[in-house]
């Protein structure tokens, strides 16, 4: 096997493993958090649960933010054959942590509320309609980048990743981080709730909220007055008007 065979090979399992991952990962989430986590494959007693859950709870918003630090990136170049595989090992190690996550919770067995009859369908929408906002966000942003695709067709190709302009269209004219906004979305929007699906909502949407603002300094230094700018127009989260210059004055 020759170099640029090995290469493509390589590149190709990569690819293969990211995407199924991704799939597994995005798939076991919307399931068991449609039913707000009351079953899943879990099955440490209790109270350990409780300390088991916290783990598989906190992997996520922890490795994931290490991961985006200068630190971070450089671990994730080294820990390929290929520098080039970065952003695909890094898509790839979320999605493991969602499918963990997901396919490993320990439910309490309790149930807050149950929506029935019309608000059972309304639930369903809303829910539909969060991911359905989530994946906008995600195309918008660069579907290669976050799929995990950027770095295994860049190798495969022989050629250097070219990463994604920053994103100003679409969602990102309303918010500047629509994919955390869209994320934190579908873990309130679902027919079924539990004391586990709460707990999960609240701490990960706080990292929705707060895990950004890294996001926000790296994109400073990179774009600089061009992402000031950016900032100056279009709000953080939610959609709040701003004030044009001339109302200010």
């Amino acid at each position: 096997m020759n170099a640029d065979t090995r290469r493509l090979t390589l590149a190709l399992m990569f690819g293969a493993v990211c995407h199924g991952s991704f799939a597994i990962g995005v798939g076991l989430m919307m399931y068991h958090l449609f039913f707000g986590l009351s079953h899943s494959w879990g099955a440490v007693p209790w109270p350990f649960a409780a300390f088991a859950n916290l783990v598989l709870l906190l992997q996520f918003p922890v490795i994931h933010s290490l991961l985006l630090t200068g630190k971070g990136r450089e671990l994730l170049a080294l820990m390929g054959p290929d520098k080039r595989l970065s952003t695909t090992l890094f898509a790839m190690i979320a999605a493991i942590q969602l499918a963990l996550l997901f396919a490993f919770w320990t439910p309490s067995g309790i149930i807050l509320w149950q929506a029935t009859g019309v608000a059972f369908w309304v639930m369903c929408a809303l829910y539909a309609a969060s991911w359905g906002f989530l994946m906008l966000a995600i195309m918008q942003s660069g579907f290669q980048l976050q799929s995990g695709m950027l770095g295994w067709f860049a190798m495969a190709r022989g050629r250097d990743p070219k990463f994604p302009d920053m994103p100003t269209h679409g969602l990102y004219r309303i918010i500047r981080q629509p994919i955390y906004a869209g994320f934190a979305m579908t873990l309130w929007t679902m027919p079924t709730y539990t004391p586990d699906q709460l707990v999960l909502a609240v701490v990960w949407t706080g990292y929705c909220v707060i895990g950004p603002l890294h996001k926000e300094k790296r994109f400073t230094n990179i774009y600089g007055d061009r992402f000031r700018n950016f900032q100056k127009r279009v709000p953080y989260w939610l959609p709040f008007p701003r004030k044009s210059q001339d109302d200010k004055a």
